[in-house]
């Protein structure tokens, strides 16, 4: 079955212009026109709310072996909960939205877009938490075993998020440096790494590169999206504010993308979290395509 996918006269009115294209080309990131409505966003604000009172539409048939899942179990710090795009459908009606993969497909140069996993962050207001202090990375790292370089993020508050929230921070172009030699720990979460080894990684590759390390905190009124290229490293810092800092990261792969193996130096293969779960293909691997992981939220034929 072919899906369609259309936007409103005045949804086309918020997709990047060619100079939006060309910053994000240059800069490894952009900050959308007003993609959500103040009641889409009120409903991220409940539905995350149900979710996390523990209402679900479906539970993942397996827990993958470095999901994120928090629970009341694990005390006030920063929570990250994937697969809410599977799992709650009064998330996944907002996350869905043809707009977000169409302003990703502008992005992208590409004419279809695919979810690729989605993640529910509850940042506390707890300035001292040392848990809702993000380090230096870049996604690719993680996703080794897709085959694409086009891969990219919408990071989506549910609010204003300004600064003394712990908003993302770009460094800015950094998607554009060629890569310093790396072991394989580049392939594990940053939350299963340590801290230093992720700033020295960083400070390496620009010396590599000899540019200066430019640190862009972007601030993101309420509705409004940041993408980031799959490539571009970001973190973020201490929530200061009495109010907790609430975002989804939605990452997306572009149609082309498939799994593709990545040999390890200890013989293995780069695994992500989707291939114990998703369907296989012909050729018995896993489908980063399968409708119900991963579905297209955008396609222009």
């Amino acid at each position: 079955m072919t899906l369609e996918f259309k936007l409103s006269d005045e949804e086309v009115e918020l997709l990047p212009t060619d100079e939006d294209v060309a910053f994000y080309n240059e800069h490894g990131w952009y900050l959308s026109k007003k993609l959500l409505t103040d009641d889409e966003t009120d409903e991220l604000v409940n539905a995350s709310e149900r979710y996390y009172a523990g209402e679900r539409d479906r539970s993942l048939p397996e827990a993958p072996p470095r999901l994120a899942y928090w629970d009341p179990s694990k005390g006030d710090v920063q929570r990250h909960n994937d697969y809410v795009h599977y799992e709650h459908d009064g998330l996944a009606k907002i996350l869905r939205k043809p707009l977000i993969g169409a302003v990703a497909a502008r992005l992208a140069q590409t004419d279809e877009i695919r979810i690729f996993q989605s993640t529910l962050i509850y940042k506390p207001p707890i300035s001292g938490e040392p848990s809702n202090l993000v380090p230096w990375h870049f996604d690719k790292h993680y996703w080794s075993s897709s085959s694409s370089d086009r891969m990219l993020t919408a990071f989506i508050p549910f609010h204003d998020c300004p600064p003394e929230m712990g908003t993302i921070t770009m460094v800015d172009g950094s998607h554009r440096w060629a890569e310093i030699g790396s072991d394989d720990t580049v392939v594990r979460h940053f939350a299963e790494r340590d801290r230093s080894q992720l700033d020295q990684m960083l400070a390496e590759n620009a010396a590599y590169n000899n540019v200066e390390v430019t640190r862009l905190p972007i601030t993101i009124p309420r509705g409004h999206v940041n993408f980031h290229h799959c490539r571009t490293y970001h973190g973020s810092g201490a929530n200061v504010t009495d109010r907790p800092r609430r975002a989804i990261s939605l990452h997306l792969q572009d149609g082309a993308n498939r799994y593709r193996e990545y040999p390890l130096t200890d013989g293995t293969l780069a695994a992500y979290n989707h291939d114990v779960l998703v369907r296989r293909t012909s050729a018995g691997h896993p489908d980063y395509a399968d409708p119900d992981y991963c579905p297209t939220l955008w396609a222009d034929r």
